[in-house]
């Protein structure tokens, strides 16, 4: 995995066993880029992962890794001890570090590659100064914060050759690959419109930041938390979960689900950037006609409608509708009455000239419309499977960044995952801008970005009509921080 010539390679070994012999002689996890150059495989052929973010989802991600059966955690990372408890216990042998910067520091060369399960607004920082160790990166979704960051994290994968996988599970399913197959059949015409929801946010949105100042907890590092957000005072409850309602932190509900629910129609549809959006949400009255103004809360539900230019895959434009809250779309009439749409709480719809299909979240159990189609489907498969579907997202990279870069496949690679998550971003400018304040010539508030559409450069990364939501796309990080491109 390292490009070391055979003399430094024998060197570095040994300096690490022996340095490790006398720190920690129970910590004997070594990496294959310590083992071996270019091409070498190791005996075990183990991938030695640190995780950043070992609590919670991190938890989940970092078992999965291991579960593999080829990956060993040499090191955990976290600001919050407690939350961190259960990695440190189930794998007693990896180190544990605090501060991702310091372990990259006193261990780049000791891992292979790094798991990144932390806020949204730490994932482009902590991915980009992995990348350019030569780590391969694993980050949970929405990939980043802001789309620039996105657009930096698929460039530096490029540059940096290296072996990247963005958590959106449902993109190792067989749903996604069984719907490309029956679109690539005709079954359901050209595709135009699709519909994507979601019952989600489950954590409060659309309310003021909270007054309920508290202390901050002893084992948790708030400052390191903060990382490129603004200083704020610790408040209850933000941490470890309702902090995806706040746009200094989060990224609302599109950012949670929405690579869940639109990868499909990405990969199906070959979808990329898109050209335009527009946007509406959900108010929340605070007193008789007195409209709740929360800027920095995500709304408490939206629909987005993003325009995408004409595929390979189809003939026209594509329509793609974004609802999250609880809204849902009409139901198609080819649906009975008392048949599910999509998996009650989430789905996705695609409206063909010939036909429609729907699956459930990460593009499970797709089937066309009506239901009893599905009876007699006969196409051909085109498209390999991956072993363990959305569970076997995380052999597959691991088995991945074993291979070296470029030699097996990924489902969500960030060539892929950053286009998707671009234009989740570029949905937000759309959501964000409706809080936009200005006066007009009467000195009375007005809401310029609210009931327009928004057109997209894609080349300059900005929106043309309306320049107030651009100062989004990238964020001016806290002091100290910086990106590193």
């Amino acid at each position: 995995m390292g490009e070391i010539n055979k003399n430094q390679d024998a060197t570095s070994r040994r300096n690490f066993l022996k340095t490790t012999a006398i720190a920690a002689s129970a910590f004997m996890i070594v990496p294959r880029h310590v083992l071996g150059g270019p091409g070498f495989l190791a005996p075990s052929d183990r991938l030695i992962v640190a995780g950043i973010g070992a609590g919670g989802k991190g938890f989940s991600d970092i078992k999965a890794f291991a579960d593999s059966g080829k990956a060993d955690i040499g090191f955990l990372c976290d600001v919050h001890d407690s939350r961190a408890a259960n990695s440190v216990k189930a794998y007693p042998k990896a180190k544990y570090y605090r501060d991702y910067r310091e372990m990259f520091d006193k261990e780049a060369k000791n891992f292979d590659a790094v798991s990144i399960s932390t806020p949204d607004h730490s994932h482009a920082i902590q991915a980009i100064a992995a990348m350019q160790l030569g780590k391969h990166v694993y980050v949970q979704k929405p990939l980043t914060h802001d789309i620039y960051e996105a657009r930096a994290l698929t460039a530096a994968a490029e540059k940096y050759k290296v072996v990247t996988q963005m958590g959106n599970q449902g993109a190792s399913n067989d749903g996604p690959r069984l719907m490309r197959e029956w679109y690539d059949a005709g079954l359901i015409g050209d595709v135009h419109t699709v519909y994507a929801w979601t019952d989600r946010p489950v954590w409060p949105q659309g309310i003021p930041w909270s007054a309920n100042k508290a202390a901050v907890p002893s084992d948790l590092d708030w400052d390191l938390w903060l990382g490129t957000a603004p200083y704020k005072e610790y408040v209850d409850k933000l941490v470890p979960f309702n902090w995806r309602g706040w746009w200094d932190y989060g990224t609302g509900a599109l950012g949670d689900m929405g690579c869940h629910l639109l990868e499909a129609p990405f990969s199906v549809l070959d979808l990329k950037y898109a050209t335009e959006v527009q946007a509406s949400v959900g108010s929340v009255y605070v007193d008789e006609f007195k409209r709740g103004y929360f800027p920095d809360s995500c709304p408490p539900s939206s629909h987005v409608t993003l325009k995408f230019p004409k595929t390979k895959k189809t003939k026209g434009d594509i329509v793609v509708h974004w609802m999250d809250g609880g809204i849902q779309p009409e139901r198609p009439e080819e649906l009975a009455a008392n048949e599910s749409f999509g998996d009650g709480g989430n789905g996705t719809l695609f409206i063909g000239t010939k036909g429609k299909m729907m699956a459930n979240t990460y593009g499970a159990n797709p089937r066309l419309l009506p239901l009893s189609r599905n009876k007699n489907i006969k196409v051909k498969q085109k498209f390999e499977r991956v072993a363990g579907g959305d569970k076997g997202h995380y052999a597959q990279w691991v088995e991945a960044c074993i291979a070296g870069y470029g030699k097996k496949e990924v489902s969500s690679p960030f060539s892929i995952a950053g286009p998707l998550t671009e234009s989740l971003l570029m949905a937000n400018l759309a959501i964000r801008g409706t809080d936009i304040q200005a006066k007009n010539e009467k000195g009375k508030t007005i809401y310029p970005g609210r009931n327009i559409k928004l057109l997209w450069d894609n080349a300059n990364m900005r929106i043309t009509n309306f320049d107030d939501v651009n100062q989004f796309v990238k964020r001016e990080y806290r002091k100290g921080w910086t990106l590193g491109v």
